[in-house]
């Protein structure tokens, strides 16, 4: 998968899951989780229930799937930047440009899951979150390399440092248009920028 790549290949084409979540995150970001029903996804993925429950065992499996599915992609590439040859300032500023260009490329899933989470059974969300929480922990342990090596300031707690930047990548569904005057590119560009600039030791 390209970098930055959408997850899902739409209703057209690809396999029975692509098209469910295809046809799941457009039902979800146009008429809201509650509103969709299990019969509307199945028609619009041109596929039957019980293909559908072959593969997810209800409309919470696809609501998780949905951001799941790009979380994985990112960690993926997360784990693919961290053990690059390189200086860490230029893995870091890797991995946070790729979170930027994936989360922007996969706005819709990522916008309906924060928007529906609290939706999904205990359980799940459960391990959404713990998901997440091993993605954060990969990419502070670079900020932490960095510090160790002198790379970066070690004034601020790495967890600090982790919070903040994905604070502002959780915010991007807020603000972001696709048909605005930055792409993805140039926000990953800037994001990276800053932050690889707040982490400069002080002199």
């Amino acid at each position: 998968m390209a970098r930055g790549q959408r997850t899902d290949q739409g209703t057209e084409g690809g396999s029975v899951p692509e098209r469910l979540l295809g046809a799941a995150t457009r039902l979800f970001a146009e008429r809201g989780f509650e509103s969709t029903s299990v019969q509307e996804i199945v028609v619009a993925a041109g596929v039957t229930k019980g293909a559908m429950y072959h593969y997810f065992g209800s409309k919470d499996d696809l609501l998780y799937e949905v951001y799941a599915r790009v979380l994985r992609m990112q960690t993926e590439h997360l784990l693919q930047i961290a053990g690059r040859e390189e200086p860490v300032a230029e893995r870091v500023r890797a991995a946070a440009a790729d979170v930027i260009v994936t989360s922007v490329a996969n706005l819709d899933d990522t916008v309906i899951f924060f928007r529906s989470i609290h939706q999904l059974g205990e359980a799940k969300q459960k391990t959404v979150r713990a998901e997440r929480r091993r993605y954060h922990e990969h990419f502070r342990d670079l900020i932490r390399q960095g510090q160790d090596e002198g790379a970066f300031r070690d004034d601020v707690p790495a967890d600090l440092v982790v919070d903040y930047f994905f604070g502002s990548v959780h915010h991007l569904g807020t603000w972001y248009r696709k048909d605005g005057t930055l792409s993805g590119e140039d926000v990953a560009r800037h994001f990276s920028d800053l932050l690889l600039t707040s982490l400069r030791p002080r002199t």
